[in-house]
Formats: C-alpha cells, sequence, structure tokens
C-alpha cells in the first residue's frame, strides 16, 4: 500500500507521503517498504521496528538514528518511523487533509486523534503478522502505550520508551514554563512564524544552519520542513492537549506489559524528571528500567541519534535472533 508520492533516496531509505485519518502524513523508511509485498531483499518483512516521534513529529529527525539501527542490525529488518498527523509539509500534489470534513469529523491533530492515526496507519500498512518492534520518543512513548492498550492483538515483540514523558507533563520544570504558552498564548505566536515562513527557503535554512551549530546535519531540513505555519500550529495544539491529557501514569497498561517495555531516563530531563523514573522502579521493581549516565539531551535526535542507536540495537538483538 505504498504512496505514489515517493522521494527516492541514495542511502537506502525512501520518504513517503500519503494520507492517514485523512491528513498528510510523513513516512521515512529504511529497508522493506511494502510489507504486504515485500521484494527479495536482505530485509525480513517479519519484523517491522517502528518509530513513534516526540512533538513535532518530524521524522526527519530521526535519519541519523534510524540508518544506524537499520545497518547495525545488519540491512535485516526493515526500520520505519510514521509522522505525526499534519506535523509535515505536503508536495504540491497533496493538501493537509484530504477533505476539510476530515476536521469536523474528528479531533485527528490532537492527542487522541495522533494515537487513533497511529491504529490506523498500522491497520493499512502494516499486515497483522508482522512482528513488532515499537521505538517512542517523549510523547510518542505514551502513545506506544495507548497503542498497546487499545490493540492488545498488535504481535510487539518489544517496545522501548526513551525520555518517557507518559506522567503529569505540565508539572515538570518544562511544562511549568510552557502550559501557559501552549494552552494560552499559542495564537500569538502564528504572525511571526507566518512571518517567518515568507522567508526564502535559502534563508531559512542558513539561519537554521548557524542557529543549529554542532547538531546532527541530518537534522537540518527536518527543522526546515517544519517551518510553515500549519505544522507549528498542529504541533502547539498537540502540545497544548499534552499538557492537559498527559496526567497519571497507567499502571494497568504497563503492568499488563512489563515483560515487553523498557524504559530509558534522562539524568537531566525537564521533561521527566529522575524522581519519576525512581518513583515507576519502585513501583514494578521487575520492569525494566534505566537512567542515562552519559548526558544524553531529551532531544536526542540533535547530536546523540548514533549513540542512541547503539543502545537500541544492543537491546533489541536477543529477541530477534530467533525470527
Amino acid at each position: 500500500m505504498a504512496s505514489d508520492n515517493v522521494e527516492e533516496k541514495s542511502d537506502e531509505s525512501c520518504l513517503e507521503h500519503l494520507y492517514c485519518c485523512g491528513a498528510a502524513t510523513e513516512v521515512l523508511k529504511f529497508g522493506t517498504r511494502d510489507l504486504f509485498h515485500p521484494r527479495k531483499t536482505l530485509v525480513s518483512s517479519r519484523v517491522l521496528i517502528l518509530i513513534i516521534p516526540g512533538n513535532p513529529g518530524v521524522v526527519g529527525f530521526y535519519k541519523t538514528f534510524m540508518e544506524t539501527i537499520y545497518q547495525s542490525l545488519g540491512r535485516r529488518c526493515a526500520v520505519w518511523a510514521v509522522s505525526h498527523a499534519g506535523h509535515c509539509t505536503p508536495p504540491d500534489t497533496m493538501d493537509m487533509v484530504k477533505d476539510p470534513s476530515v476536521l469536523e469529523s474528528g479531533d485527528v491533530f490532537g492527542l487522541n486523534g495522533q494515537i487513533e492515526h497511529k491504529l490506523a496507519f498500522l491497520l493499512e500498512h502494516v499486515p497483522r503478522n508482522v512482528n513488532l518492534v515499537l521505538v517512542g520518543h517523549s510523547i510518542g512513548c505514551y502513545i506506544i502505550l495507548e497503542l498497546m492498550k487499545r490493540d492488545p492483538e498488535l504481535k510487539v515483540l518489544k517496545s522501548l520508551l526513551l525520555f518517557p514523558t507518559i506522567e503529569r507533563m505540565a508539572a515538570t520544570p518544562q511544562g511549568k514554563v510552557l502550559t501557559p504558552v501552549l494552552c494560552h498564548l499559542r495564537y500569538v505566536l502564528y504572525l511571526p512564524i507566518f512571518l517567518l515562513c515568507l522567508l526564502p527557503e535559502s534563508v531559512i535554512t542558513c539561519v537554521a544552519r548557524l542557529a543549529l551549530r554542532g547538531v546532527d546535519r541530518c537534522t537540518i531540513p527536518a527543522v526546515v520542513s517544519l517551518l510553515s505555519t500549519d505544522c507549528v500550529a498542529n504541533a502547539m495544539y498537540m502540545g497544548s492537549q499534552e499538557m492537559r491529557m498527559v496526567l497519571d501514569r497507567d499502571d494497568s497498561t504497563i503492568k499488563k506489559n512489563l515483560n515487553k517495555l523498557l524504559f530509558y531516563y534522562g539524568a537531566t530531563d525537564h521533561w521527566c524528571p529522575v524522581q519519576y523514573y525512581h518513583d515507576i522502579k519502585r513501583d514494578f521493581p521487575s520492569g525494566d528500567f534505566h537512567l542515562c549516565e552519559r548526558g544524553i539531551r531529551h532531544a536526542f535526535v540533535l547530536d546523540a541519534g548514533a549513540d542512541m542507536a547503539a543502545m537500541v540495537t544492543q537491546w533489541v538483538s536477543g529477541d530477534l535472533k530467533d525470527l
């Protein structure tokens, strides 16, 4: 079920634009591109490593991370990342929504809509017999727990929750700062963002390179692609719902799936204080919890994508050994 809007890459990856739940969606793929009709390659169609991003949910941020996982596993497993609905700039042949009625029928850009969006993506693009390794980042971890709760028949081998924002987001140091902005003041920011988006792409790219010196160069195009009024508005709207909806930790779902879950907490993560790590480790003493010892920041994709990928490869290798 591949999209017609496919951008071929020279590094064994491809970028697809498609509609999912009627909203523009970007999918970055390494390895098998169609799990329903896989080609005869080294890549197994029985396993999919699927990345669920944080917010903003731009798949380009994860390119180095994904490519390192793909290569480290000997190019044997497909590695995909699916954007959040509306967090991408669609090609000229597509609109942000397939039909305006999409916005009337459901809140596809809200947090619950993004969860349903991922369930729909799995239903439409991933056969039910494919084994899944789900890798979530930030709010992507909350989404993964919801996927496992809402569709317990998913063949999840393992879920890796990296820098998980799965509880009390508004009460975190970063949440206390951004909750008023996202929930009450975000409309004020739309005008300067709109004016910034009027600049030529070459100028925006130069500004991004200057502002993000020292970060992974692969993330620069992702930053530039994000700078559209619609993308920023959708990301901020989703963020406002995160502050209101991500409250109590879902202990029931965690307990039911504890043997499949691995959590990786940051030591200096202002979205997820270390106390949250100690709390969950105390409540689930048999769980697989890790506290970062490498000084990696919450937005690891900016400068530590390869390092995180090396850890992910180590964690999943045993689960993939017999597949």
